[in-house]
């Protein structure tokens, strides 16, 4: 990738969410750096078809941490605009009770909602400048204040503990600007089918969110219409 457009990094652009704010992100004249599983080709190899010398696709598990390091590495003196952090699961059934859960489905889902998400944060921060920006997709069932049915605890405490180390972050890195965004219920293979908002219309929005966010210190947490959510 040569060009001098700004860029973003997105950890999770292999479908969904992450495919589709990466082709808003080209749509708006930036490039894009995005991740995948490695496997079979993912719908982000068509994009970069499409935009030749602007994507650039790069293959990362984040529950891995060695992989986290190689990635930093192969990236090791650049400059990028956005960091946004998408990946994410939930449990095999969404509404397994905290006192029922496997412990090592409690662990996966932890791990990867939670840990992982705080260790590209931690190694990749120091390659976005103050005019920039640290994004991470939560969700408002992180929200403890907002939790009024008491169901779907091992999702909702994964997104509230990322919330709290986004938290951390921030306080010991005040000059930076930080976004926690909380979509919203999507039709993506997270969301289901019964979702009531579309990828179509959801990207736009959200991809405004995050330009709008860059460079005011700080961490938010908003959702989809820029309304702060309650801690």
């Amino acid at each position: 990738m040569t060009t001098t457009n700004p860029n973003i990094l997105i950890v999770g652009a292999s479908r969904g969410l992450g495919l589709g704010i990466a082709g808003e992100y080209l749509a708006r004249g930036w490039d894009v750096i995005g991740t995948v599983r490695a496997g079979a080709r993912a719908p982000l190899h068509d994009l970069a078809d499409a935009h030749p010398g602007r994507v650039t696709i790069e293959t990362l598990d984040i529950t891995a941490p060695d992989q986290i390091a190689a990635l930093r590495e192969r990236l090791s003196g650049r400059t990028l605009d956005t960091l946004f952090v998408n990946a994410g699961t939930t449990t095999h059934d969404p509404l397994v009770g905290i006192g029922t859960v496997d412990t090592d489905e409690f662990n996966r889902v932890l791990v990867t909602n939670t840990l992982s998400p705080m260790r590209v944060v931690e190694a990749f921060a120091d390659l976005v400048p103050a005019t920039g920006l640290i994004g991470v997709m939560t969700s408002g069932q992180g929200s403890i204040a907002n939790n009024k049915n008491g169901r779907g605890d091992v999702y909702r405490a994964s997104k509230a503990a990322l919330n709290m180390l986004m938290q951390g972050f921030a306080a010991r890195h005040p000059d930076r600007a930080a976004l926690l965004l909380a979509p919203g219920w999507i039709k993506t293979a997270l969301g289901g089918p019964d979702a009531p908002f579309t990828l179509e219309e959801s990207v736009p929005i959200l991809v405004d969110l995050l330009l709008f966010a860059r460079g005011t210190p700080g961490l938010r947490y908003r959702d989809r219409f820029g309304a702060d959510v309650p801690w």
